[in-house]
Order: structure tokens, then C-alpha cells, then sequence
């Protein structure tokens, strides 16, 4: 008998044939999720699917994109990948949400085999920041640094200029990584979608440098680039100003007077 197969006979209908398998039913899809939501692109690659089955992978993108919660998402993407796992995009959602819930291995999995299909290598920041996750440096600095990192778009750049100063300071080498995120978009005036994560890691990376006055300042830019609070940048600037929860929370009045504490013991 070959290995990996069951001994168990296969059932068998009426006419003597295999029965087809059951497909396992995925993860229930919220209403009003509809395949037209998916961008035209992304769905031009379902076109060789049966428009049944289109539509189904279809809805499942949209839902792993709508999903607030990462392992939902996860789990919609599982259930497309189920059932399309040879289409680029298919593939592509499934690596981002692999990588959005810390699987690391699995995302470089998915999303090399994504640009396998696809040709394109928007997704090479995350597969640089997983090499960096499971410790493989060299790896990632070597895909940052790549000929087809020359060719991406400029939002694709930014990425992968932030996971490289997230590399040097993993080194050790603080002023690397501030460099590596000195680009004319820092201080060109302009702001764009990705304005926020830039000026945030610009600024984590001058904090590891010990430049704490020029660290708030950027977190502060980040604050302004970022009005639906995106990043925790407030908390950020709020920590180096020295301002806590606690300071904000109204007094219990239960508390003992700070006048009548002379002899106060607390319970043991």
C-alpha cells in the first residue's frame, strides 16, 4: 500500500464510482460581503474559476480584508486558500494574513509562492521583516537590498527602508538604522497614507540612538499623519512627556487623606 493512504475502501454510489469528496464548509462569510468588493485586478485572476466558485473565493478575500481581528481574517484566508490555491492573489492574502498573526514561516511560504504566480514583489517588506523574525539577518537584508526592490513602487520602498532600520537596530547598530530612514519623504512637507509609519519608525529608531528630544518630535509628526490613530504614536509622546494613565484618572475618593498617612501601615 502507497504511504499516506487510508486502507479504509472509498464509498461507493450506486453506480459502482467513487463518491466526490465533501468539501468542508469554511467560515461563515458576514452578509453583505459581495465579491464585486474585491478590486477589479484581484478578481480578474479568479477568471478561470467556475463562476460559482469564483464568487466564493471572491467573498472570502473581502471578508480576511474587512476582518478587524487578524486570526479571523486568518481563517478566511484559509478557507480561499482551500479552495484556490494556485491563484496569486489567493495566495498573496493568505501570506499577509499569515504574517499579520506572527506566523512567520508560513507567510514567506505563501507570499513567495504569490510572486512565483504573480511575478510581482509588493510583498517583499513582509517577507523580509519574517526572515528578520526568525532571526535570519543576512536573509533579510539581502531581499531588502535586492535587484527587484529597485523595481517596486515607491509605498513598496518605504517598507522595506523600515524593516531594514528594524534590522540595524537588531544589530546593534543604532545610527544605521536612523539612516536607513533618512528618504526625502521625511522631510519633503508632504504627507501621504504611509506618512504615519514612517515618521514612527524614524522615530523609534533615533529613541534606540538616544536621541530622545528628536525621537518626540517625530513621534509627534507621526501623531499629526495619523488622525484615525492607526499607531499608538500619542501614547508614545505621551510617555516621554512623562504623562501616565494613572496621572489622568480622576482621585479615588476612598483613598486615605495624604494629611492623615502619618503612622499609616498597609495591610500585610
Amino acid at each position: 500500500m502507497p504511504r499516506g493512504r487510508s486502507a479504509a475502501p472509498q464509498p461507493r454510489g450506486r453506480a459502482g464510482e467513487p463518491q466526490p469528496r465533501r468539501r468542508s464548509a469554511g467560515p461563515q462569510i458576514p452578509a453583505g460581503v459581495e465579491a464585486e468588493q474585491l478590486p477589479r485586478e484581484a478578481r480578474a485572476q479568479l477568471g478561470g474559476l467556475p463562476a460559482d466558485l469564483a464568487d466564493t473565493v471572491a467573498r472570502y478575500l473581502v471578508a480576511a480584508e474587512l476582518a478587524e481581528d487578524p486570526e479571523q481574517a486568518y481563517e478566511y484566508a484559509q478557507a480561499a486558500r482551500g479552495l484556490a490555491a494556485r491563484i496569486g492573489v489567493v495566495r498573496e492574502v493568505s501570506g499577509t494574513a499569515a504574517y499579520q498573526t506572527g506566523r512567520w514561516a508560513e507567510a514567506l511560504s505563501e507570499l513567495r509562492a504569490a510572486r512565483r504566480l504573480t511575478g510581482s514583489g509588493e510583498g517583499l517588506a513582509m517577507m523580509a521583516d519574517s526572515e528578520r523574525a526568525l532571526g535570519r539577518l543576512d536573509q533579510a537584508l539581502e531581499l531588502v537590498h535586492s535587484r527587484e526592490a529597485d523595481q517596486l513602487s515607491r509605498p513598496a520602498q518605504i517598507e522595506l527602508r523600515i524593516v531594514e532600520s528594524g534590522i540595524r537596530r537588531d544589530q546593534g547598530l543604532a545610527d544605521a538604522a536612523v539612516l536607513a530612514l533618512q528618504v526625502p519623504e521625511l522631510t519633503d512637507g508632504r504627507l501621504r497614507p504611509w506618512s504615519a509609519r514612517l515618521f514612527y519608525a524614524y522615530a523609534d529608531a533615533l529613541l534606540a540612538a538616544d536621541r530622545t528630544e528628536a525621537a518626540r518630535e517625530a513621534f509627534a509628526r507621526a501623531v499629526a499623519a495619523d488622525p484615525d490613530g492607526e499607531t499608538d504614536a500619542q501614547d508614545r509622546v505621551d510617555e516621554l512627556d512623562g504623562i501616565t494613565v494613572e496621572d489622568l484618572a480622576e482621585p479615588d475618593s476612598d483613598e486615605p487623606d495624604a494629611d492623615h498617612l502619618d503612622g499609616y501601615e498597609p495591610d500585610r
